[in-house]
C-alpha cells in the first residue's frame, strides 16, 4: 500500500502557495494520501539566526520572480510581490490546525493564499483572516476562539518541536517514512516514493 504524505508547512511560507494548489490535484492522481502539519518555522529560523528572504536582497526579488514563472506555468496568476513578512504568521497557522479538525484545512489554506497572492490581504491580518474563514463558512468568532485556546497554542508548540526533531528546516517540507524533502520541487519525488509503498 502506497504510505501517506506529511505535508509540512507554515502560512507564511511563500512557496508553500504552489504547494497548496496541487497537493490534492497531484495526490489524488499518484492514489496518495497526505496529512496537513503547520508549525512556527519562524521560530526555527530565529534560533538558527537566520532569515530567508530579507528585504531587498537579490535572493528575495529572485524568489517572487520564480513564483510568478511557476504560477504562469500553473495558470495562475498571482499579484506579487504580495506583503512580506505576513504580520501574524502563528496566528494563521493555528487556524490552519483547527480548520484541519474540522475537515477544512486544504479549502482554508487555498482561500488564506488567494487573499495573500491574489488580493493583498497577508495571512494573520485581520482583513485575511476575516476573508478566508467567510470563504469556506467558517465562524470567524468561533475559530479564533479555538485557535487562541491554550490547548491549541500547546498543540502548534508541540508540533513545531516535532519539527525540529525531524530535521524540518523550511517550508513546504514532505515527509514520508523517515525520508524528507523540501521544496515545492520535491512534491513530485516525495509522491512517487509513497506510491511505492
Amino acid at each position: 500500500m502506497p504510505h501517506p504524505v506529511a505535508f509540512w508547512f507554515t502560512a507564511g511560507s511563500t512557496y508553500t502557495y504552489l504547494s497548496v494548489q496541487r497537493l490534492e490535484a497531484d495526490a489524488r492522481a499518484a492514489g496518495v494520501e497526505f496529512s496537513l502539519h503547520p508549525f512556527n518555522l519562524g521560530l526555527l529560523f530565529r534560533e538558527a539566526g537566520y532569515w530567508p528572504f530579507p528585504e531587498g536582497a537579490a535572493k528575495t526579488a529572485y524568489m517572487w520572480h520564480d513564483i510568478e514563472r511557476q504560477a504562469a506555468r500553473m495558470g495562475l496568476s498571482p499579484r506579487l510581490p504580495a506583503p512580506y513578512p505576513a504580520p501574524d504568521v502563528p496566528l494563521a497557522n493555528r487556524i490552519a490546525m483547527v480548520m484541519n479538525e474540522d475537515g477544512l484545512g486544504m479549502a482554508w489554506l487555498k482561500a488564506s493564499y488567494r487573499e495573500w497572492f491574489e488580493n493583498g490581504h497577508a495571512p494573520g491580518s485581520d482583513e485575511a483572516v476575516s476573508r478566508s474563514l467567510a470563504a469556506v463558512g467558517a465562524d470567524e468568532t468561533a475559530v479564533l476562539a479555538r485557535a487562541n485556546a491554550p490547548e491549541t497554542v500547546s498543540a502548534f508548540d508541540a508540533a513545531t518541536i516535532e519539527a525540529r526533531r525531524r530535521g524540518i528546516f523550511g517550508a513546504p517540507s514532505f515527509v514520508v517514512g523517515d525520508e524528507l524533502f523540501w521544496g515545492d520541487d520535491r512534491l513530485d519525488q516525495a509522491l512517487a516514493l509513497a506510491r511505492q509503498g
